[in-house]
Protein backbone atom coordinates (compact mmCIF):
# COMPACT_ATOMS: atom_id res chain seq x y z
CA UNK A 1 0.00 0.00 0.00
CA UNK A 2 2.77 2.30 0.55
CA UNK A 3 4.78 1.69 -2.67
CA UNK A 4 1.24 2.43 -4.47
CA UNK A 5 0.70 5.62 -2.39
CA UNK A 6 4.42 6.79 -3.17
CA UNK A 7 4.33 5.89 -6.76
CA UNK A 8 0.92 7.63 -7.49
CA UNK A 9 2.25 10.68 -5.45
CA UNK A 10 5.73 10.68 -7.91
CA UNK A 11 3.54 10.38 -11.07
CA UNK A 12 1.06 13.21 -9.79
CA UNK A 13 3.96 15.31 -9.27
CA UNK A 14 5.59 13.88 -12.86
CA UNK A 15 2.26 15.03 -15.19
CA UNK A 16 2.41 18.20 -12.62
CA UNK A 17 5.84 19.36 -14.19
CA UNK A 18 4.95 17.63 -18.00
CA UNK A 19 1.71 20.19 -17.68
CA UNK A 20 3.52 23.17 -16.79
CA UNK A 21 6.30 22.42 -19.31
CA UNK A 22 3.46 22.10 -21.84
CA UNK A 23 1.50 25.58 -20.75
CA UNK A 24 5.06 27.41 -20.94
CA UNK A 25 6.03 25.81 -24.20
CA UNK A 26 2.44 27.00 -25.60
CA UNK A 27 2.53 30.68 -24.34
CA UNK A 28 6.42 30.87 -25.41
CA UNK A 29 5.06 29.87 -29.11
CA UNK A 30 2.10 32.02 -28.78
CA UNK A 31 4.36 34.88 -27.78
CA UNK A 32 6.39 34.47 -31.08
CA UNK A 33 3.14 34.77 -33.16
CA UNK A 34 2.32 38.16 -31.36
CA UNK A 35 0.27 37.45 -28.93
CA UNK A 36 0.61 39.38 -25.31
CA UNK A 37 0.06 36.39 -22.48
CA UNK A 38 0.91 37.49 -18.63
CA UNK A 39 -0.13 36.92 -15.24
CA UNK A 40 0.96 38.01 -11.69
CA UNK A 41 0.99 34.83 -10.06
CA UNK A 42 0.69 31.10 -11.15
CA UNK A 43 -0.15 28.32 -8.43
CA UNK A 44 -0.73 24.00 -9.58
CA UNK A 45 -1.87 22.23 -6.91
CA UNK A 46 -5.15 19.50 -7.18
CA UNK A 47 -3.43 16.32 -5.39
CA UNK A 48 -3.90 13.53 -5.48
CA UNK A 49 -6.33 12.95 -8.26
CA UNK A 50 -6.73 16.59 -10.17
CA UNK A 51 -4.23 19.23 -11.49
CA UNK A 52 -5.10 22.76 -10.75
CA UNK A 53 -4.24 26.06 -12.04
CA UNK A 54 -4.95 29.50 -11.06
CA UNK A 55 -3.99 32.15 -12.49
CA UNK A 56 -3.71 36.15 -10.88
CA UNK A 57 -3.73 39.09 -12.98
CA UNK A 58 -4.39 36.91 -16.27
CA UNK A 59 -4.53 38.79 -19.85
CA UNK A 60 -3.93 37.22 -23.24
CA UNK A 61 -4.00 39.86 -26.15
CA UNK A 62 -3.66 38.79 -30.07
CA UNK A 63 -2.20 40.90 -32.64
CA UNK A 64 -5.44 42.48 -33.97
CA UNK A 65 -6.23 44.38 -31.00
CA UNK A 66 -8.35 42.00 -29.18
CA UNK A 67 -8.00 40.71 -25.45
CA UNK A 68 -9.27 39.23 -22.49
CA UNK A 69 -8.04 39.62 -18.80
CA UNK A 70 -9.39 38.33 -15.35
CA UNK A 71 -8.45 39.39 -11.68
CA UNK A 72 -8.47 35.69 -11.20
CA UNK A 73 -8.44 32.54 -13.32
CA UNK A 74 -9.23 28.80 -11.64
CA UNK A 75 -8.84 26.23 -14.09
CA UNK A 76 -8.75 21.95 -13.43
CA UNK A 77 -8.66 19.23 -15.09
CA UNK A 78 -8.43 15.28 -13.77
CA UNK A 79 -4.98 13.51 -14.12
CA UNK A 80 -6.68 11.17 -16.51
CA UNK A 81 -7.98 13.22 -18.98
CA UNK A 82 -5.54 16.42 -19.35
CA UNK A 83 -7.05 16.94 -22.78
CA UNK A 84 -10.53 18.57 -21.20
CA UNK A 85 -10.24 21.64 -18.95
CA UNK A 86 -13.08 23.58 -16.98
CA UNK A 87 -12.26 27.13 -16.03
CA UNK A 88 -14.19 29.74 -13.90
CA UNK A 89 -13.88 32.97 -13.64
CA UNK A 90 -15.02 34.34 -10.14
CA UNK A 91 -14.29 37.59 -10.72
CA UNK A 92 -15.50 38.27 -14.04
CA UNK A 93 -13.50 39.55 -17.02
CA UNK A 94 -12.72 42.50 -18.78
CA UNK A 95 -13.12 42.56 -22.28
CA UNK A 96 -10.84 44.73 -24.93
CA UNK A 97 -11.85 46.09 -28.42
CA UNK A 98 -9.22 46.87 -30.91
CA UNK A 99 -11.71 50.00 -31.63
CA UNK A 100 -14.55 50.66 -28.57
CA UNK A 101 -12.34 50.18 -25.54
CA UNK A 102 -12.88 47.92 -22.91
CA UNK A 103 -15.74 46.61 -21.23
CA UNK A 104 -16.22 44.92 -17.62
CA UNK A 105 -18.31 41.77 -17.60
CA UNK A 106 -19.34 40.63 -14.28
CA UNK A 107 -21.66 37.63 -13.99
CA UNK A 108 -23.58 35.67 -10.76
CA UNK A 109 -21.09 32.41 -12.87
CA UNK A 110 -18.84 32.19 -15.75
CA UNK A 111 -17.43 29.07 -16.68
CA UNK A 112 -15.96 27.21 -19.78
CA UNK A 113 -14.37 24.22 -20.92
CA UNK A 114 -11.90 23.25 -23.49
CA UNK A 115 -11.52 19.78 -25.03
CA UNK A 116 -9.73 18.33 -28.36
CA UNK A 117 -6.99 20.29 -29.02
CA UNK A 118 -6.55 18.33 -31.31
CA UNK A 119 -9.45 18.82 -33.04
CA UNK A 120 -10.64 21.82 -35.48
CA UNK A 121 -12.30 23.44 -34.23
CA UNK A 122 -11.96 21.78 -30.65
CA UNK A 123 -14.63 21.39 -28.16
CA UNK A 124 -15.26 24.63 -26.54
CA UNK A 125 -18.47 26.01 -24.20
CA UNK A 126 -18.72 28.91 -22.35
CA UNK A 127 -21.67 29.83 -20.51
CA UNK A 128 -22.57 32.40 -18.20
CA UNK A 129 -25.43 33.26 -15.50
CA UNK A 130 -27.03 37.02 -14.98
CA UNK A 131 -24.13 39.09 -16.44
CA UNK A 132 -24.00 42.47 -17.04
CA UNK A 133 -21.27 44.35 -19.75
CA UNK A 134 -20.20 48.25 -18.35
CA UNK A 135 -18.21 49.74 -21.07
CA UNK A 136 -15.09 51.74 -19.39
CA UNK A 137 -15.07 55.31 -18.90
CA UNK A 138 -14.54 56.81 -21.92
CA UNK A 139 -15.13 53.68 -24.13
CA UNK A 140 -17.29 53.02 -26.49
CA UNK A 141 -21.43 51.53 -25.42
CA UNK A 142 -21.41 48.02 -25.90
CA UNK A 143 -24.17 46.06 -27.58
CA UNK A 144 -25.08 44.40 -24.81
CA UNK A 145 -26.09 45.69 -21.54
CA UNK A 146 -27.63 42.69 -19.35
CA UNK A 147 -28.45 38.78 -19.92
CA UNK A 148 -30.08 36.33 -17.93
CA UNK A 149 -27.69 33.93 -19.76
CA UNK A 150 -25.15 33.08 -22.28
CA UNK A 151 -24.06 30.24 -24.10
CA UNK A 152 -21.74 29.11 -26.89
CA UNK A 153 -20.69 26.22 -28.17
CA UNK A 154 -18.52 24.76 -30.81
CA UNK A 155 -18.36 22.01 -32.04
CA UNK A 156 -16.45 19.63 -34.51
CA UNK A 157 -18.41 18.36 -37.07
CA UNK A 158 -17.92 15.74 -39.76
CA UNK A 159 -16.49 16.44 -43.71
CA UNK A 160 -13.87 19.75 -42.28
CA UNK A 161 -17.34 21.38 -40.66
CA UNK A 162 -17.42 23.17 -37.38
CA UNK A 163 -21.01 24.05 -35.91
CA UNK A 164 -21.15 26.98 -33.40
CA UNK A 165 -24.33 27.73 -31.63
CA UNK A 166 -24.79 31.16 -29.89
CA UNK A 167 -27.66 32.18 -27.31
CA UNK A 168 -28.55 35.28 -25.48
CA UNK A 169 -31.20 35.03 -23.18
CA UNK A 170 -33.62 37.58 -21.63
CA UNK A 171 -30.96 40.44 -22.79
CA UNK A 172 -30.79 44.02 -22.96
CA UNK A 173 -29.85 45.01 -26.11
CA UNK A 174 -28.58 48.68 -27.71
CA UNK A 175 -31.06 47.80 -30.59
CA UNK A 176 -31.80 49.88 -34.03
CA UNK A 177 -34.09 49.81 -36.80
CA UNK A 178 -35.97 46.94 -37.04
CA UNK A 179 -34.90 44.40 -34.42
CA UNK A 180 -35.89 47.82 -31.75
CA UNK A 181 -39.32 47.35 -33.09
CA UNK A 182 -39.69 43.58 -32.93
CA UNK A 183 -37.83 43.83 -29.45
CA UNK A 184 -40.60 46.79 -27.96
CA UNK A 185 -38.82 47.69 -25.31
CA UNK A 186 -38.49 44.53 -23.82
CA UNK A 187 -35.91 41.82 -23.17
CA UNK A 188 -34.48 39.46 -26.27
CA UNK A 189 -33.39 36.43 -26.91
CA UNK A 190 -31.20 35.90 -29.87
CA UNK A 191 -29.88 32.49 -30.96
CA UNK A 192 -27.22 31.93 -34.00
CA UNK A 193 -27.25 28.37 -35.38
CA UNK A 194 -24.27 28.28 -37.74
CA UNK A 195 -22.36 25.25 -39.80
CA UNK A 196 -18.99 26.50 -40.72
CA UNK A 197 -16.90 24.65 -44.13
CA UNK A 198 -13.46 24.21 -44.55
CA UNK A 199 -12.39 25.01 -40.63
CA UNK A 200 -8.89 23.23 -41.51
CA UNK A 201 -8.20 26.36 -43.75
CA UNK A 202 -8.91 28.50 -39.92
CA UNK A 203 -5.10 28.76 -38.88
CA UNK A 204 -2.97 32.04 -38.75
CA UNK A 205 -1.02 34.32 -35.99
CA UNK A 206 -4.04 35.95 -35.29
CA UNK A 207 -8.04 35.34 -35.40
CA UNK A 208 -8.02 38.65 -38.63
CA UNK A 209 -5.12 36.61 -40.36
CA UNK A 210 -7.28 33.39 -39.52
CA UNK A 211 -10.17 34.67 -40.33
CA UNK A 212 -8.69 36.25 -44.09
CA UNK A 213 -6.71 32.53 -44.46
CA UNK A 214 -9.75 30.84 -44.39
CA UNK A 215 -12.56 33.03 -46.57
CA UNK A 216 -9.38 32.47 -49.46
CA UNK A 217 -9.98 28.70 -48.88
CA UNK A 218 -13.62 29.11 -49.71
CA UNK A 219 -14.70 29.04 -45.79
CA UNK A 220 -18.05 30.12 -46.02
CA UNK A 221 -21.19 30.14 -43.25
CA UNK A 222 -24.49 28.28 -43.20
CA UNK A 223 -27.23 29.44 -40.60
CA UNK A 224 -29.56 27.06 -39.78
CA UNK A 225 -31.20 29.03 -37.74
CA UNK A 226 -30.63 32.97 -36.35
CA UNK A 227 -33.69 34.55 -34.39
CA UNK A 228 -34.50 37.53 -32.43
CA UNK A 229 -37.65 37.15 -29.65
CA UNK A 230 -38.40 39.82 -27.91
CA UNK A 231 -42.24 41.23 -26.97
CA UNK A 232 -44.69 39.72 -29.18
CA UNK A 233 -42.83 39.19 -32.45
CA UNK A 234 -40.31 36.66 -33.46
CA UNK A 235 -37.54 37.19 -36.27
CA UNK A 236 -35.65 34.36 -38.34
CA UNK A 237 -33.50 33.99 -40.95
CA UNK A 238 -31.77 30.83 -42.46
CA UNK A 239 -29.72 30.00 -45.45
CA UNK A 240 -26.55 31.19 -47.24
CA UNK A 241 -23.90 30.56 -48.00
CA UNK A 242 -21.91 33.93 -46.09
CA UNK A 243 -18.25 34.89 -46.84
CA UNK A 244 -16.35 37.39 -44.49
CA UNK A 245 -16.26 40.39 -46.05
CA UNK A 246 -12.56 42.73 -46.35
CA UNK A 247 -14.73 44.79 -43.53
CA UNK A 248 -14.67 41.58 -41.77
CA UNK A 249 -18.29 41.59 -41.73
CA UNK A 250 -20.68 38.82 -43.19
CA UNK A 251 -22.00 38.56 -46.49
CA UNK A 252 -24.85 37.31 -48.41
CA UNK A 253 -28.34 36.72 -48.29
CA UNK A 254 -30.92 34.99 -45.89
CA UNK A 255 -34.30 34.15 -45.94
CA UNK A 256 -36.16 35.89 -43.61
CA UNK A 257 -39.46 35.99 -41.42
CA UNK A 258 -41.53 38.34 -38.86
CA UNK A 259 -44.14 36.49 -37.36
CA UNK A 260 -45.97 36.70 -34.19
CA UNK A 261 -43.95 35.45 -31.55
CA UNK A 262 -47.23 32.74 -29.90
CA UNK A 263 -49.07 32.13 -32.92
CA UNK A 264 -46.60 31.84 -35.68
CA UNK A 265 -48.99 33.86 -37.89
CA UNK A 266 -46.50 35.49 -40.27
CA UNK A 267 -46.73 39.56 -40.65
CA UNK A 268 -43.30 39.94 -43.05
CA UNK A 269 -41.21 37.93 -44.91
CA UNK A 270 -38.60 38.57 -47.82
CA UNK A 271 -34.41 38.41 -48.32
CA UNK A 272 -31.74 39.91 -45.28
CA UNK A 273 -29.27 40.92 -47.35
CA UNK A 274 -25.72 41.45 -45.58
CA UNK A 275 -23.78 43.64 -48.17
CA UNK A 276 -21.23 47.49 -47.37
CA UNK A 277 -21.26 46.24 -43.40
CA UNK A 278 -25.32 46.35 -43.29
CA UNK A 279 -28.28 43.97 -42.76
CA UNK A 280 -31.34 45.00 -44.73
CA UNK A 281 -34.82 43.45 -45.19
CA UNK A 282 -36.26 45.38 -48.43
CA UNK A 283 -36.33 49.06 -47.71
CA UNK A 284 -35.58 48.48 -43.66
CA UNK A 285 -32.11 48.45 -42.42
CA UNK A 286 -32.30 45.91 -39.60
CA UNK A 287 -28.98 46.52 -38.09
CA UNK A 288 -24.91 45.74 -38.90
CA UNK A 289 -23.84 42.56 -40.76
CA UNK A 290 -22.53 40.62 -37.83
CA UNK A 291 -18.84 40.97 -37.77
CA UNK A 292 -15.78 38.15 -37.98
CA UNK A 293 -13.09 40.15 -36.75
Amino acid sequence: MILVIVGWSIGWFWLRGEAVGRMDAGVAQLRKAGYDIAWRERRVGGFPFRLDVTLQDARIAEPSGWAVSADEVKAEAWIYRLDHWVAVLPRGLTLGRPEGGPVVVQAKALRASLAGLDQRPPRLSVEGVDLTFTASPGAKPYPIETAEGLQLHLRPGPNDQGGVLFKLDRAKLRLTGLPERVAQGKPVTVTWDLVLARMAAFDGPSWREAARNWDQAGGVVTVREASIRGGDALLTAEGGPLRVGDDGRLQGELKAKLKDADSGVQALGGTVVLRDGKATLGPLEIGPSPRVF
